[in-house]
Parts: structure tokens; C-alpha cells; sequence
């Protein structure tokens, strides 16, 4: 299987090439960065442009307020609470709420299944039913009984009705693809505001857009979930395209002494073996980027050759902490290089 870009083409035909170094719009101007907490992680903005930071800021927020609304599984209020709870009915949805769903499905479709929507009862009962914040780290709670999740090939979903029909006790999880299409769009939305480069960093979803500052923009890989980050980290440069991290060790607690995660294998309805610590996948959108590094995941020891398959630029981090890249990444080089600008890619904490 190929991954491929909304626009049709090969994902690895116009791929962010670490390294690369186009000529920026504005070569004198001075990056700068925002940073505040949304969708249960940390948002992060870089703009090539101090002085545009603030109409990008604005973008950004507003495109995290309109995600939150429609996509939380823990807002009453949230679109996605509604349609959760009209399983087994029709339900017509709104805009945003359809392209998020788009985005889920090509998803699920593009990895085979092994990113599926319709995983959200497993993550419930998993102990997964609250903000991340409020998940009790030691839950004395018996494990639930394990199933597989229902399937997504058994939503009904009429996209130029925008009218969507849930099997019967099924509840939806949009947070892998929906917090990545937040990146994409709030990153290319910001840009276009601002007139400059930016960058979407949402909690190891990260987007580029525009222009980038000369020698592009240089990205710190986080391997685990040690904070502060360290110094010695390895950084690749991003000059367009996405990076998407995901990874069992930032969002995961205990169950009647078990360590589990947040990242479900929709076949069994439990968390995802652990084979790999994170793994970082480059793409030429963060939704196709988020596809291939969550499915990694749950694909485990199976997940080099699909990875190979797809053509996109990967890193894999073991347990132990064995490396393996794929698809022409880089060797690892220090983020203490010298840089315009540096964000850092945690793994993913969605």
C-alpha cells in the first residue's frame, strides 16, 4: 500500500527532505514562538516573522476552540458526544464535523484498519473515559473484558448528505486524525494570515507551512517521555510537509497492575503490544504522517515492512532503545546545532 496526499500524488514523492534549505521569503526576519495548553496537550506555534506571531496565534486558537467543540470525547457539549450517543440512529453533522470524520475513514482505509474510529468503548473501558489529567494513574479497577472494535467499514456515511449512522453501541475516537487535520489546517490557515513561514506543533502532531526561515526549520525528536527534554536529543530540518509522533509511554497509566496505553489495536480491542517505544513518520500532510506512525504502532513487529511499503521517511524507537530508519531518514544529528528556530516533537500525547 501507498499513503498518499489528499491531492492524489505519492505522500514520499513531495515529502518534507530533512536537511533542505530553500530560500526564505524574508531572510531578516526573526522567528518567534507561542505555546499554551489545548486538546489535552501542549500547542505549539513557530512563525518565521516575530511581528506576525500574533494574527497567527489568533488562527491557531480558533481552529483548537472549533476541534475541541466538534471532536472532544470529553465535552457534553462536543458534536462527537452527540453523535456517540445517537448510535444506531441517522444523524446529519456539520462541516467540520464531516471533514473530521473524512479524515478518520481515509485513515482507517489507508492503514488497512489498523487505525480505526470506532475503537472509542475499548479506550473507555481501558480506564480512558476522562482527560488525560484526570486518569488515575494506578487503577485498582479488573481489566475489562477485551473485544475487537466494531469496524469502520460499518459506519453508514453519505458525505454529500453530511448524514452519518453508528452501529449500535459504538462510540467514535477521532483524536488521532482529528488533532492531526487541526494541525494541518490551523498551519496553512496561520500561514496564509500571517504571510510567513509557520509551524503547528500539537502534541507530536506538527505541520509546516509557508516560507521557512533559512536552513528551514530544525524539529528535536523525543524518544520518551523524559522532561525536560534533553539537550542531546537528535533533530532533522523541516522545510514543508508534516512529522507526526506517536508513542505508549507519555499517555499511559496501570490496571489491576498492568501497564497499558492509550493506542488500541482496533482487532483486539487492547492496547497495542509494545514493540515500539515511538515511532516518527514524515509525510507531505500531518493526517497521513499521524496514519503511519499510530499504525506502527499497533502493526508492531509487522511494522518496518508496511512502513517500507508506504515509501515515507520513518524512525522507530524499541524499548530498549534500538533505532531503525526507513525510507532515506536522516542519521541522527544533536538539536544543539545551530538553528533559527527549534521546537520539539514529544512523543505522541494525544
Amino acid at each position: 500500500m501507498t499513503t498518499r496526499s489528499d491531492a492524489g500524488t505519492p505522500a514520499a514523492a513531495s515529502r518534507p527532505a530533512p536537511g533542505t534549505r530553500p530560500v526564505p521569503a524574508d531572510a531578516t526576519a526573526v522567528p518567534a514562538r507561542a505555546a499554551f495548553p489545548a486538546l489535552g496537550t501542549t500547542a505549539v506555534l513557530l512563525v518565521a516573522d516575530a511581528g506576525a506571531l500574533p494574527a497567527a496565534e489568533a488562527v491557531l486558537r480558533a481552529e483548537l476552540a472549533a476541534v475541541d467543540v466538534t471532536c472532544s470525547r470529553f465535552r457534553p457539549d462536543s458534536e462527537l458526544t452527540r453523535v456517540n450517543l445517537a448510535a444506531g440512529s441517522a444523524v446529519t453533522v456539520g462541516v467540520r464535523f464531516a471533514e473530521a470524520l473524512q479524515a478518520a475513514l481515509r485513515t482507517a482505509e489507508l492503514t488497512d484498519g489498523a487505525v480505526d474510529p470506532t475503537v472509542g468503548r475499548a479506550v473507555i473501558a481501558l480506564g480512558y473515559d476522562r482527560t488525560f489529567a484526570a486518569v488515575r494513574p494506578e487503577d485498582a479497577r479488573p481489566l475489562p473484558v477485551f473485544r475487537p472494535a466494531p469496524g469502520w467499514r460499518r459506519i453508514a456515511w453519505d458525505p454529500r448528505a453530511r448524514t452519518l449512522r453508528l452501529p449500535p453501541d459504538t462510540s467514535l475516537d477521532l483524536g488521532a486524525s482529528a488533532k492531526a487535520h487541526a494541525a494541518d489546517r490551523a498551519a496553512h490557515r496561520a500561514a496564509a494570515e500571517a504571510g510567513c513561514g509557520v509551524v503547528v506543533n500539537l502534541g507530536g502532531d506538527l505541520a509546516v507551512a509557508g516560507p521557512a526561515p533559512a536552513g528551514g526549520w530544525r524539529i528535536a525528536l523525543a524518544d520518551d517521555h523524559s522532561r525536560p527534554v534533553p539537550d542531546d536529543c537528535p533533530a532533522v530540518t523541516v522545510t514543508t510537509g508534516a512529522l507526526a509522533t506517536s508513542g505508549i509511554r507519555v499517555r499511559a497509566w496501570r490496571r489491576a497492575g498492568r501497564a497499558v496505553h492509550h493506542i488500541v489495536d482496533p482487532a483486539t480491542g487492547e492496547p497495542a503490544t509494545p514493540v515500539w517505544r515511538t515511532v516518527t513518520v514524515a509525510a507531505a500532510t500531518c493526517v497521513d504522517a499521524n496514519a503511519a506512525s499510530t499504525a506502527a504502532i499497533v502493526r508492531g513487529h509487522t511494522a518496518v515492512d508496511w512502513l517500507r511499503g508506504t515509501g515515507l521517511p520513518a524512525r522507530l524507537v524499541a524499548p530498549d532503545g534500538r533505532v531503525v530508519r526507513l525510507g532515506g531518514w536522516p542519521p541522527d544529528n544533536s538539536s544543539h546545532a545551530p538553528s533559527p528556530a527549534t521546537t520539539t516533537v514529544y512523543g505522541e500525547p494525544r
